[in-house]
C-alpha cells in the first residue's frame, strides 16, 4: 500500500496540472511517480526537467539509456522502474528474449558495444559502492573512446533512476506501467 495517495490532476495546483499535462502527452498517461511527486510542484518541475534531460537529450542511444535505468533499478529491487522501462525497451522493438538478457546482464547478446557495455557496469557499480571505483576503469573507459561528455550523460541516467528508486521505494509507489 503506498504510503501516499498518487494525485489525479484535478487535485493538484494550475502548476503541476500543466506539467502533468505535458508527461500525459507523452506517456499517453500519467505514471503514478509523476502524480506523487505533484504534492510539490517545484520537485515535480525538476525531476520532469531532469528526465527529460537524462532520456531525450545527449549521445547515448535511448537503448543504452533504458537498459542502465532497468539495471539499476533491478539492482535495487525497484519493480515500478523495472516495470516501466523494461516495457520502454520492448516499446522500441526489443524482443522478450532481449530483455531476459539485459535483465541477467547479457549484454553483448542484445548488440551492445564494448565501451556501452563497460559504461553499463560502471553505473551499475557506481550504484552498488561508489567509494570503490578504481582509477583503472576509468583508464579503460578513455581508452574505449568514451567521451567526458558520454560518462557524465550515463551518471545523470544512472543518478534519475537510483533517486526515482528510493522515492518510488520509501513511499511503495503502486506500479501502473505494465
Amino acid at each position: 500500500m503506498s504510503y501516499l495517495k498518487p494525485l489525479a490532476k484535478t487535485e493538484v495546483s494550475d502548476q503541476a496540472q500543466e506539467i502533468l499535462t505535458e508527461i500525459e502527452n507523452q506517456f499517453g498517461m500519467i505514471p503514478n511517480l509523476f502524480k506523487t511527486y505533484a504534492y510539490y510542484p517545484p520537485l515535480l518541475k525538476a525531476n520532469w526537467q531532469k528526465f527529460r534531460a537524462t532520456m531525450e537529450g545527449g549521445t547515448l542511444s535511448p537503448k543504452l539509456k533504458q537498459t542502465i535505468a532497468v539495471l539499476i533499478s533491478l539492482d535495487n529491487s525497484t519493480e515500478y522502474c523495472v516495470c516501466a522501462h523494461s516495457r520502454a525497451l520492448l516499446n522500441m522493438g526489443i524482443s522478450e528474449e532481449e530483455l531476459k538478457n539485459i535483465r541477467r546482464g547479457n549484454l553483448s547478446y542484445v548488440g551492445f558495444t564494448r565501451p556501452e557495455i563497460t559504461l553499463i557496469n560502471l553505473m551499475r557499480q557506481v550504484n552498488k559502492n561508489a567509494n570503490k571505483i578504481s582509477e583503472s576503469l576509468f583508464e579503460e573507459i578513455k581508452k574505449q573512446g568514451i567521451s567526458n561528455t558520454q560518462l557524465v550523460e550515463a551518471y545523470g541516467v544512472m543518478e534519475t533512476f537510483l533517486s526515482f528508486n528510493k522515492f518510488l521505494d520509501s513511499l511503495q509507489v503502486e506500479i501502473d506501467i505494465t
